[in-house]
């Protein structure tokens, strides 16, 4: 009997052990941290995108042209032409 019951004991810490190193991988993972052969913990650098990074340079030009237009003190005409202008480019 004794041994029945440490044979269950030992399934349900292996089984918790197991279940606990899923939940770190888990969380790992989500969080983008790698383990290296040592143990050691260590976060992953996002991949660059250089169609992205180019496409919010665009952007953030697109941006200060609005704002320079909507802050200068012109009249209606002015300001119509000039954004016909900027649409050309």
């Amino acid at each position: 009997m004794t041994a029945g019951i440490w044979a269950i004991a030992v399934v349900l810490i292996v089984a918790l052990i197991c279940l606990t190193e899923m939940q770190k991988a888990k969380h790992r993972a989500k969080n983008g941290i790698a383990v290296d052969w040592m143990g050691g913990e260590k976060p992953i650098a996002p991949p660059t995108n250089p169609a992205l990074e180019r496409e919010v340079e665009e952007l953030r030009e697109r941006v200060k042209v609005l704002e320079r237009i909507a802050t200068e003190d012109r009249e209606t005409k002015l300001l119509s032409a000039e954004i016909e202008s900027l649409r050309e480019k």
